[in-house]
């Protein structure tokens, strides 16, 4: 079980993230990598599960103090934006009461942010015990900040995906995002207006809560303008258990996002076999190799990524060696593999403490 703020556990590790699945239905890696450590035997202190920006922040600063005892190293995400500053924040308050931590870096705007503001982004991530991210991306992109960053992927269980080899896909699209202008749902829409009249059966699920309701609300609109309306669902956020069985319920996984860096959706989507197309933004092409084991277009072209979507539904060959590789590949992202990676850095910073 996680220990929460008020635990009496001995001392163990503070998990700074969002925590924010109870409240919003998005589940992050910090929330599982929380939950697969204390499985492990780990004593866990996680924060902050508030979903408004000031009180989450809030519980951050108090926890890292009220709870000092009870921790010997920290794990804090790292975004861009004013998320950063929190971090900032976080990681100068662990300095003050002396604790070592390991910083993650997340999000496709990191680089972009890096480069306006070097200074702040290189002090940051050198005064971290360890600097992780999940994306070659951002590893490659924030060495001029820092030359020891480490790769560790996003993991995930694969047990928990059913994979089904797609040799002769059906024109079943599926999306797997929040809706929020970053992510572009509304290129969904426009992709199946463009095959519809080619493939007169085509539909399109559409997963994930909306953050920004705005967006939900011209998705609705756009595909009313379209014609698609009656040709699409949305189921909304869905339970991290159900992933599989609604992935499975389509063939091929669109990720239409304008902004991204090594989204789990698309590599749960692989898990499960489906065929991916996917924009070619952030750190996508560093994960994905376009024909291989994904095919690759520009961000927001429809055209584009509707003539890929045509290419799996026309070229068996094609879709077969890209749903086969795509799980070859998500081979290496699996928990057994990588939760051993995290327990020797925690443990490696806690002998050091001592």
């Amino acid at each position: 079980m996680i220990r929460n703020s008020h635990s009496e556990e001995r001392s163990g590790a503070l998990i700074v993230g969002n925590f924010l699945y109870s409240s919003r239905g998005i589940r992050s890696i910090c929330e599982d990598l929380a939950a697969r450590l204390s499985e492990a035997g780990w004593p866990i202190i996680t924060t902050s599960k508030y979903p408004g920006r000031i009180a989450r922040l809030v519980d951050m600063m108090t926890t890292v103090w009220r709870q000092k005892q009870r921790y010997k190293v920290a794990q804090v995400d790292l975004y861009s934006g004013p998320a950063f500053i929190w971090a900032e924040a976080v990681c100068w308050f662990l300095r003050r009461i002396g604790k070592p931590y390991i910083l993650t870096l997340h999000g496709g705007d990191l680089p972009a942010f890096a480069r306006r503001y070097p200074r702040r982004v290189r002090y940051l991530l050198n005064s971290a015990a360890v600097v992780t991210t999940p994306s070659s991306y951002l590893l490659e992109h924030l060495r001029f900040c820092r030359r020891d960053i480490r790769l560790l992927p996003n993991p995930f269980d694969l047990s928990a995906y059913e994979f089904r080899l797609r040799s002769s896909p059906r024109p079943r699209l599926v999306w797997l995002r929040t809706f929020h202008s970053l992510y572009n749902p509304l290129l969904a829409a426009k992709v199946l207006a463009e095959l519809v009249p080619s493939f007169p059966d085509a539909q399109l699920l559409m997963l994930g809560p909306a953050k920004d309701e705005s967006v939900l609300q011209r998705f609705n609109q756009l595909a009313t303008d379209l014609g698609v309306a009656d040709r699409i669902q949305i189921a909304g956020g869905i339970p991290k258990s159900d992933v599989s069985n609604w992935l499975n319920q389509g063939d091929i996984f669109l990720n239409t996002t304008n902004v991204d860096n090594t989204p789990v959706s698309v590599m749960e989507a692989m898990a499960c076999g489906l065929c991916v197309v996917s924009t070619s933004v952030g750190g996508i092409s560093h994960l994905l190799e376009n024909g291989h084991d994904a095919l690759l277009v520009p961000a927001n072209n429809p055209e584009e990524m509707a003539a890929a979507v045509r290419r799996l539904l026309s070229e068996p060959l094609l879709s077969q060696q890209l749903s086969k590789n795509g799980r070859k590949k998500v081979d290496a992202f699996d928990w057994s593999v990588l939760l051993p990676q995290w327990e020797e850095l925690f443990a490696t910073l806690v002998k050091f403490q001592r």
